[in-house]
């Protein structure tokens, strides 16, 4: 069972609705007016505007007529550009729409029973984090007849002009909706996570197995219920919507409806001289201008197909505006992908999207303040919220999303719609449970985009360890809240630090609380015992502090092994050393290589060091062979580290 509906107003249709229709009336929303505050936030509409029902905008209205794909949309006058884009990718998927309009049939218009429709309706929208019903009347923006708003080409459907109503009344009025992007729009439709894939880095008609790697990954998205757009760069104002030498139109925004690989029989391999062919649907969703390159509808491609070979391999247009390409030609025409994935759903009982909500708080104890400001501001930069995840194993993507409250229902008050956010990303220590105070051996291991949207993100493929992501604003001192969310085929176990030291507790009161803080970074281990010559050595380290330890990945068959394994103590004294370990993982019985012990004393060198192994037995216990990289960093201030 899902979290509880919000009730947006704390408005309730189904009582609504039964009000009005006990008083035989037609719903008017009182929290969102048919007047000029609705549409703008300090300016007025030139012309005369009059809200009009749709029945007297046309005869016998419907919210969805036929199959809701099948119509084109229009932005009309003063739409905003994004809206049309993101309602015809809501379309491709069932689950989404059917989530976004509740209820549609129930919903629906019925000329047999006029006295059962009150001119009300309901959508729902994912909103920082929370799913929220919004109702709203029926009244829409007219001049001279016509929507202001978006609108279909079937004149009688209204579920769009509906929906960005709703949508409207939720960020406070229509001028809200300008400056979104299409993946925002896409988000809060549809809870998804979205990633920005820009094709051009990404190399992929350059290099073959990246450009299959993404056919994977797109076709991965799409058949669990995500939903996938695309552009082409337009380089100035002047270019948008101009067509290319194949049919497109740059800066203009294209839904994937499909995405195949299809195995090709004996005789069409002798055709196309390919076994399998691996293909894109798009839709356009204005209806016109098609790709009119390879495996467009008049190409000679299709003339190689009969009807049965089209049927079996599924490649079927289902509406005009929709055209296949061939990925080799997808990679070649379009510069960026917005991709948003299904995450409301766990697979197989496990998420795969982990979220936590914060904020940056300011506060005039230095241990207590959660707003230090962006990167640049060393001295207080790791005073924001710091939240840790553990990637389980290498190799896979983490896509992580930074989303800032939005303050758009605040600009009538003059303050800005979004702050300049950004978040930065450190591999820390293998048993990290406080907060980071000063970076002195960790990795930076990535950094988001600063900007002044509303989401920011970052995806990349980690190495196995700790990750500490800390989410900022660009600017120290400020206070708003903020959405954290981390997607991952692999559970990453998000959690975020609070504490800036061990607690004090009658244990430790007992045992001894510790007075010193030890990192180290173990960074190689490198010319290690090999008895035979053609014997394989899987080295992995221990790195031991009392009865606490590390273990390290193991490194295959090397005998000059990199690690950069990170572990931190905290020590009730210097008399109990920290014990670096290296052994060689056997199948049955794994083999001891050598230690080094150390003191790790708060006044010994920061710098890199490099000892030979030993014999069990400590610091002068006899030599092996091969020697340990490593760096030591003590402090008897626990919150130095």
């Amino acid at each position: 069972m899902g979290p509880p509906l919000k009730l947006f107003k704390n408005q309730k249709y189904q009582e609504l609705k039964q009000e009005c229709i006990k008083d035989g009336r037609l719903f008017c929303d009182p929290t969102f007016l048919p007047e000029n505050d609705s549409l703008f936030y300090n300016r007025l509409l030139p012309g005369k505007v009059v809200w009009k029902r749709p029945q007297d905008i046309c005869d016998d209205p419907h919210l969805i007529v036929g199959n809701i794909s099948n119509h084109q949309l229009i932005q009309g006058r003063l739409g905003h550009k994004s809206m049309v884009p993101a309602f015809s990718c809501l379309t491709v998927q069932e689950c989404h729409w059917t989530k976004t309009i509740p209820n549609h049939k129930e919903q629906e218009w019925d000329p047999r029973k006029p006295d059962k429709y009150a001119g009300i309706f309901r959508f729902r929208f994912w909103h920082f984090g929370e799913w929220t019903e919004v109702v709203i009347d029926d009244l829409l923006p007219t001049i001279n007849g016509d929507l202001v708003f978006s609108f279909s080409t079937s004149m009688n459907e209204f579920w769009n002009a509906l929906l960005e109503k709703a949508y409207a009344k939720l960020l406070g009025c229509y001028e809200a909706l300008d400056g979104l992007t299409i993946a925002d729009i896409i988000v809060d439709f549809t809870g998804t996570l979205s990633e920005i894939v820009d094709m051009q880095k990404g190399r992929y008609t350059d290099l073959v197995e990246e450009k299959y790697k993404l056919f994977r990954e797109l076709y991965k998205t799409f058949t669990k219920g995500g939903l996938i757009c695309c552009s082409i760069e337009s380089p100035s104002q002047e270019e948008q919507e101009v067509e290319t030498d194949w049919g497109l139109l740059k800066g203009h925004t294209y839904t994937m409806t499909d995405i195949r690989k299809i195995c090709l029989g004996e005789r069409l391999v002798e055709v196309f001289s390919t076994e399998k062919l691996y293909m894109v649907r798009l839709r356009n969703p204005l209806g016109r201008q098609e790709w009119s390159g390879p495996w467009s509808e008049i190409s000679e491609e299709w003339q190689q197909l009969t009807v049965t070979d089209r049927k079996n391999l599924g490649l079927v247009m289902s509406d005009d505006g929709e055209f296949w390409m061939s990925l080799e030609d997808f990679c070649h025409n379009f510069h960026k992908l917005n991709v948003c994935r299904n995450v409301n759903n766990p697979v197989f009982g496990r998420k795969e999207l982990e979220s936590v909500l914060g904020c940056w708080t300011v506060d005039d104890d230095p241990l207590m303040n959660r707003s230090g400001g962006c990167y640049n501001n060393r001295d207080t930069f790791l005073q924001n919220p710091q939240y840790i995840f553990t990637v389980p194993e290498d190799g896979h993507k983490i896509i992580m999303s930074l989303q800032q409250k939005d303050l758009r229902t605040y600009r009538r008050m003059g303050r800005p719609d979004n702050y300049i956010i950004g978040f930065e990303l450190f591999k820390v220590e293998m048993n990290r449970r406080f907060r980071l105070h000063h970076l002195y051996i960790q990795e930076r291991a990535g950094t988001s985009t600063y900007i002044d949207t509303r989401t920011v993100f970052l995806s990349k493929y980690l190495k196995k360890g700790n990750y500490v992501l800390v989410p900022t604003m660009f600017q120290h001192g400020r206070t708003s809240e903020f959405l954290l969310r981390i997607f991952s085929e692999v559970p990453v176990q998000l959690r975020e630090l609070t504490m800036d030291m061990p607690k004090m507790s009658c244990w430790n009161l007992a045992r001894g609380y510790p007075k010193v803080v030890t990192q180290i970074t173990v960074h190689s281990a490198e010319g290690l015992e090999k008895k035979y010559a053609n014997e394989t050595v899987n080295p992995y380290l221990v790195i031991k502090c009392g009865k606490e330890e590390v273990r390290s990945p193991i490194q295959k068959n090397t005998v000059h092994a990199i690690f950069d394994t990170q572990a931190i103590f905290y020590r009730r004294t210097t008399d109990i050393p920290i014990i670096i370990q290296v052994w060689n993982s056997r199948k049955f019985c794994d083999q001891f290589l050598g230690q080094v012990t150390l003191d790790a004393d708060p006044s010994d060198c920061r710098d890199l060091k490099s000892l030979y192994l030993r014999k069990k037995g400590g610091p002068t216990a006899k030599v092996k062979q091969g020697h340990i990289s490593f760096k030591v960093i003590s402090s008897d201030d626990l919150t130095e580290l």
